[in-house]
C-alpha cells in the first residue's frame, strides 16, 4: 500500500481515537489492503461523530487540512458526509456520518486493527474483508451497477481472500442489505 494515503488517513483516525469516536476505514483503502493494488484518490472513513466532537476535531486538524466546520456540523445533523483535504499532499479524506442500522453496528464491532510500519508503527481500524465486499456491493448497487472500479475491487477482495472469507456472514448480510444477487454474481465471476 502506498504510504501517502495511509499516512494522511491515520492522522484523521488518530483524532477519532483521541475523541473516542467509533470509526473504521473502508472503501478503496480497505479493498487495496485485502485485494488488488491500485491507486486511490481518497480515503473513506465511517465515523459516529456527534456535535460535541466537531470543535476538538477541527482544532486538532485545521493546521494540516482544509476543513469546514459548518460542513461537518451539517453532516452530523443530516447523517451525510464531509471531506477534508490534506494541505501538503491534497489527498482527500471523506468522512461518512452513518444512520444507525444493524449492518453498521456489525461492521464497527468486527473492524480489525491493521498495523503499518511507517516512521513508527501505527495502527487503525479497517473494515473486514467481508464488510468491504458488502459495502462495495451496496455502493455498486446505489451507483446503478456501472462502476467498473467498484466491481474490480469486489472481485479483487474475493479472489485474494477466498479461502479465508466467512461466506455465511456474507450471505446473511447480503440478504439483509438486498445485494444477494450481486454477491452471487461476484462469487461466480471470481
Amino acid at each position: 500500500m502506498q504510504n501517502e494515503p495511509i499516512e494522511v488517513t491515520l492522522k484523521v483516525t488518530a483524532v477519532f481515537e483521541q475523541l473516542n469516536v467509533p470509526y473504521l476505514i473502508g472503501g478503496s483503502l480497505a479493498s487495496v489492503l485485502y485485494g488488488m493494488v491500485r491507486t486511490t484518490q481518497d480515503a473513506d472513513i465511517i465515523a459516529e461523530m456527534r456535535q460535541e466532537h466537531t470543535q476538538p476535531f477541527v482544532s486538532t486538524l485545521e493546521d494540516e487540512f482544509y476543513i469546514d466546520e459548518e460542513m461537518i456540523t451539517s453532516s452530523i445533523h443530516g447523517n451525510s458526509s464531509f471531506n477534508i483535504i490534506h494541505r501538503e499532499t491534497f489527498f482527500k479524506v471523506d468522512v461518512f456520518i452513518p444512520l444507525p442500522r444493524p449492518f453498521l453496528q456489525s461492521q464497527l464491532v468486527r473492524a480489525q486493527w491493521q498495523t503499518f510500519a511507517l516512521e513508527t508503527e501505527v495502527s487503525a481500524k479497517f473494515a473486514t474483508p467481508e464488510d468491504t465486499i458488502l459495502s462495495k456491493l451496496e455502493w455498486f448497487r446505489l451507483g446503478g451497477e456501472t462502476s467498473e472500479r467498484q466491481w474490480r475491487d469486489i472481485l479483487g477482495v474475493i479472489k485474494t481472500r477466498a479461502d479465508k472469507l466467512d461466506f455465511a456472514y456474507l450471505q446473511k448480510w447480503a440478504e439483509e442489505i438486498q445485494v444477494s444477487d450481486l454477491l452471487e454474481r461476484a462469487l461466480q465471476a471470481s
